[in-house]
C-alpha cells in the first residue's frame, strides 16, 4: 500500500517535542518495513523545510535531508498540476486550505493513492484515508 507523506507527518517524525511524535514514528517505521513507495511532493518538502527551519532550527533540515529524503519518492509538480491545484484552491474559497494541500490532493489523485500519513483533516474531507487518524 503506497502512503503519501504530508508535511505534518514529516514534522512530527523529526520533532521529538511534537505531541504526535511517538505515534507518527510508530507508523513511519511500519511504512519503512514494507516495499511500498512513500511519495510526497516537492511543494510539501518546501513547506516542511521552512517549518522545520523556523520551529526547530537548521539541524532539523539536515535530519530531513540525511534520513528522510533518501527514502521518499518525490513527485515534482509540473505546470499542469500547479494550475489544477491553484484552481481547486480558488474554487474552495477557504482560508485554512493551502495551495500545498491542493497540490497534494492533485498528486495523490493522479498517482491513484488513497492513503496519507498526516494530521490534516483536509485530507479526510477530500476522501483520503488518513494514518494515523485525525481526531
Amino acid at each position: 500500500m503506497n502512503v503519501f507523506v504530508d508535511t505534518s507527518a514529516f514534522c512530527a517524525v523529526i520533532d521529538a517535542d511534537d505531541s504526535r511524535h511517538h505515534d507518527t514514528l510508530v507508523t513511519w517505521e511500519r511504512l519503512l518495513g514494507n516495499r511500498d513507495a512513500r511519495p510526497t511532493t516537492g511543494y510539501a518538502l518546501v513547506e516542511t523545510t521552512s517549518l522545520l527551519q523556523n520551529r526547530i532550527g537548521f539541524d532539523a533540515v539536515w535530519t530531513l535531508a540525511a534520513y528522510v529524503l533518501p527514502i521518499v519518492t518525490i513527485a515534482w509538480v509540473d505546470e499542469g498540476m500547479h494550475r489544477s491545484a491553484f484552481h481547486a484552491l480558488l474554487v474552495s474559497g477557504r482560508k485554512r486550505l493551502s495551495l500545498v494541500d491542493c497540490v497534494s490532493f492533485e498528486a495523490m489523485s493522479r498517482m491513484g493513492i488513497e492513503n496519507v500519513l498526516c494530521f490534516d483533516p483536509h485530507f479526510t474531507e477530500q476522501g483520503f484515508r488518513v494514518h494515523p487518524p485525525v481526531g
